[in-house]
């Protein structure tokens, strides 16, 4: 088999083809071999009559997947021209599109750690199940980057400021509050997962949820709505730090405390993208914008410094330029969002 084949597994069991992320010594992270297995995969179950639902899952005991492969964005944007990384975007994101759009149902089982890419394979797809072990997350401003993946698409329809919270912090949510938020719809023990995924390869996705599926345990976000809705409505990063500080719950301030050590450029960037992609509608739209915004990144200091500091040195000590919130201005953060031409990602027709 090649590296994609071995990375990616497919296999029909009954009714139900079942892909397996299958890099566990690295949570699954995605390359761009991957992307395009996946993808080709995709093509294969939708074109087999026999193939009533797609299932994905990850290989190992600690997630379906842990993002994408940063280190190889790391090392092109350091030392290359960043044509490879823009190349996986490309495919990475046009694979988000086609999730959400898949005919056929796609069962996302969203068990133990799911962060930034793991999310756009899953997150996007018709039915996710979150269970006890999950850990969702977009942690993107913490290595200097911004959500992609659809991410600004899926945190922006959330309630309230919610998804505002988690796409500036990075924070990681469990399955109850992955559910309010939007980014699962269905609870199961890790336990029934084996279960279930029998089932599927002789009955329906409905009624083989409703052998499995429970009630969460109750989340942390709806109680902090208040703090939350309040302090994120701001309109600067300025402003909604200073709201948290200024707050007095605990928990405001702990948030704010965590801002304050994520890159001040992709704080900026990702609120303008969440709050842009609120008012463009659909998701083929967000993610042409969301592929601007990552294919500038690329011309940054944070990106790499920030994959440094996290993935390649593990010091975690990154040191961020503009190294403030107040250094980073609306032209800065303007450039992000310009238009690219001929190398636009182009999921949407032209407006």
């Amino acid at each position: 088999m090649t590296g994609a084949d071995e990375h990616v597994l497919l296999h029909v069991d009954g009714r139900a083809a079942h892909l397996t992320l299958n890099r566990p010594k690295a949570i699954n992270a995605l390359t761009h071999a991957m992307v395009r297995r996946i993808d080709e995969a995709l093509t294969e179950c939708e074109q087999d009559p026999a193939v009533q639902t797609v299932v994905i899952t990850g290989a190992g005991e600690r997630g379906l997947c842990a993002g994408g492969d940063i280190r190889a964005v790391h090392d092109d944007a350091r030392d290359g021209d960043g044509s490879a990384a823009a190349a996986f975007w490309r495919d990475e994101y046009r694979l988000n599109a086609r999730i959400a759009r898949y005919p056929k149902p796609y069962v996302a089982l969203m068990d133990g750690i799911v962060m930034g890419g793991g999310v756009g394979v899953s997150a996007h797809g018709s039915v996710r199940i979150a269970t006890e072990r999950s850990r969702i997350a977009m942690p993107e401003t913490g290595i200097g980057f911004v959500p992609d993946v659809g991410g600004t698409y899926l945190l922006g329809r959330a309630p309230g400021e919610l998804g505002t919270h988690l796409a500036l912090t990075g924070a990681s949510i469990g399955a109850a509050d992955a559910v309010l938020c939007g980014l699962a719809d269905h609870c199961m023990p890790s336990g029934s997962i084996p279960a279930f995924v029998a089932d599927l390869a002789t009955l329906p996705v409905p009624e083989a949820l409703a052998r499995r599926v429970r009630h969460a345990s109750d989340g942390e976000l709806a109680g902090h709505r208040a703090w939350i809705d309040a302090c994120y409505a701001a309109g600067t990063v300025e402003e909604i730090v200073q709201r948290l500080l200024a707050h007095g719950d605990p928990a405001a301030k702990e948030a704010a405390d965590t801002l304050l050590t994520r890159s001040p450029t992709a704080l900026k960037v990702t609120l303008t993208a969440l709050r842009r992609a609120r008012r463009l509608g659909t998701l083929e739209r967000v993610l042409d914008q969301e592929y601007r915004v990552s294919c500038a990144t690329l011309a940054t200091h944070d990106l790499v410094e920030g994959i440094r500091a996290q993935v390649v040195d593990k010091d975690r000590t990154p040191h961020w330029s503009p190294a403030t919130l107040t250094e980073v201005t609306d032209a800065d953060v303007d450039r992000f969002f310009a238009p690219l031409g001929d190398r636009e990602l182009g999921l949407a027709p032209p407006a």
